[in-house]
């Protein structure tokens, strides 16, 4: 599979990816655990068939020392017993807000369960996590990026 177009070969592509990667930042450095960051892009990633994603956040997970089993299981994480209720509340979250043409909303029942388990700071954090993987994912399936060849750390320098 070939892109349809290399962003970064463009002058608004790199300025783009520049801003958004300084926004995501703000989420790296919150004190939303960082496991719980790298399961909510892979999870929002499958749901959006964002093989581009998925090649550089599962790498990323599995760089930082996030176990096989986990990382094997995001996709069926409710029949799962290897996530925290912390982390299912944030992958429900994640589920209803990548999914807004779906179903409209985010259920309360949802959002009070990822309030149980998050602060304030990091329910912002959570929030801005899945609306940028899913800025990130759109992007990358409508041009078409394939996954496949990401190494781990290539845009952390």
């Amino acid at each position: 599979m070939a892109a349809r177009l290399n962003p970064l070969g463009t002058d608004v592509g790199p300025k783009l990816v520049r801003h958004l990667v300084a926004t995501g930042r703000a989420v790296t450095d919150s004190s939303l655990p960082r496991a719980t960051q790298e399961l909510v892009k892979i999870r929002a990633s499958q749901i959006n068939g964002c093989g581009g994603c998925l090649d550089m956040h599962t790498k990323e997970a599995a760089h930082a020392g996030e176990t096989p089993v986990r990382l094997n299981l995001v996709a069926a994480w409710r029949d799962a017993t290897v996530f925290t209720d912390a982390e299912r509340a944030a992958l429900e979250l994640t589920e209803q807000g990548t999914r807004l043409a779906d179903a409209g909303d985010v259920t309360d029942e949802v959002w009070e369960k990822a309030a149980e388990h998050y602060d304030e700071e990091q329910l912002t954090a959570l929030v801005a996590q899945i609306a940028l993987i899913n800025a990130f994912n759109r992007l990358n399936v409508i041009l078409r990026q394939p996954g496949g060849d990401y190494e781990p750390g290539r845009f952390h320098a």
